[in-house]
């Protein structure tokens, strides 16, 4: 007969093996799911678009539309969602404006890991683009992964210099899918065809 050590350590090596393969599994089935999300933004409105101390500055209001719902399995904690414009100047050959909207809370909690890690994304990416964060959402559920709002950017869609006259841009929607175990990707979807006036008002 073994002992209650012996019978508690194959108990234990027994759970943490099922625990892992459980885990490997949860990992694995995201790769099965296809997600097809859609989304469209409008420029409202330019509020204003001026110079202020040598940099080009403008306000937006936007009509933000999107469906991530496919983005949910029963393995996903949140998608950090996040809106930017993206354009060419002579200094850079990408910059990108996070214009984020905010429409969803979460309770800080369940968003530090997360959000460090976006930190981490966008000092990764402030090396190689010039990167300004104005706003971002956390969506916590498939239902409210759909919506439509009207929003103004929070901060100013600023330029060094004055490279915004008359200037094409594209406005991204980005967003990061966190698991609830396995690894976090992310995607996104371009939208072209923005354009600034040619004149300062």
């Amino acid at each position: 007969m073994h002992s209650f050590g012996f019978r508690a350590n194959a108990l234990l090596t027994f759970s943490v093996t099922i625990l892992a393969l459980i885990c490997a599994m949860a990992s694995l089935s995201d790769n099965l799911n296809s997600p097809s999300p859609s989304a469209h933004v409008q420029v409202a409105n330019i509020n204003r678009f001026q110079k202020s101390r040598g940099n080009d500055e403008v306000s937006l209001t936007l009509n933000v539309s999107a469906n991530l719902q496919s983005l949910f399995t029963w393995n996903t904690k949140q998608v950090f969602v996040f809106l930017a414009a993206e354009y060419e100047s002579p200094k850079n050959s990408l910059n990108q404006l996070a214009a984020i909207f905010h429409s969803y809370n979460c309770d800080c909690a369940s968003g530090v890991l997360s959000r460090a890690q976006v930190a981490l994304d966008c000092i990764l990416a402030f090396v190689f683009f010039s990167v300004v964060s104005l706003w971002d959402a956390i969506i916590p559920s498939k239902e409210q992964a759909q919506f439509l709002i009207q929003t103004k950017n929070k901060y100013r869609f600023t330029d060094q210099g004055t490279n915004l006259q008359g200037k094409e841009y594209n406005l991204t929607l980005h967003w990061h899918v966190m698991p609830k175990t396995g690894k976090m990707f992310a995607d996104k979807i371009v939208m072209t065809g923005f354009r600034l006036p040619e004149a300062y008002r």
